[in-house]
C-alpha cells in the first residue's frame, strides 16, 4: 500500500479492520465484484428486531476496498433495515475522509454488497 495516497482512516481501516469474518447462519448475503479491478466483497447480516445486530464482511482487494468495507460495517451496525438501505457510496467515502479518485470504485461496491445483503434478507 502506497501510504501517500491514503488517508489515516483508510491507512487504519485497511491495517485494522472492523467485523472482517464469518457469521454463523446469516440473515442476509450479499456478494459483488468488480471484473475491471478484481475486487470481490462479501457481506453477512444478522437482523433482530428490524436492526443488524452483527455484520461481517469478506473482502479481496486493494486497500481501499478492505477500508470501504471496514467503515460500512461500522456505518450500518444497529441500523434499522430502512436506515441502512439508505446508505450511499458517497456516505461511505465521506466516513473515510476521502478516497482517491481512482479507488471511488471500491467504495461502491460497499454499499452495493449491504443493498444485496438485506435485499437476500428480505426475499426469505
Amino acid at each position: 500500500m502506497n501510504n501517500t495516497n491514503y488517508n489515516e482512516t483508510v491507512r487504519d481501516h485497511f491495517l485494522h479492520p472492523r467485523n472482517q469474518g464469518k457469521i454463523e447462519n446469516p440473515d442476509g448475503i450479499g456478494k459483488v465484484g468488480n471484473p475491471r479491478c478484481g475486487d470481490v466483497m462479501q457481506v453477512a447480516i444478522k437482523i433482530e428486531n428490524n436492526r443488524i445486530k452483527d455484520i461481517k464482511f469478506q473482502t479481496f482487494g486493494c486497500a481501499a476496498a478492505i477500508s470501504s468495507s471496514s467503515m460500512l460495517t461500522e456505518i450500518a451496525k444497529g441500523k434499522t433495515l430502512e436506515e441502512a438501505q439508505n446508505i450511499t457510496n458517497q456516505n461511505v467515502s465521506d466516513a473515510l475522509g476521502g478516497l482517491p479518485v481512482i479507488k471511488m470504485h471500491c467504495s461502491n461496491l460497499a454499499a452495493d454488497a449491504l443493498a444485496k445483503a438485506i435485499d437476500n434478507y428480505k426475499s426469505k
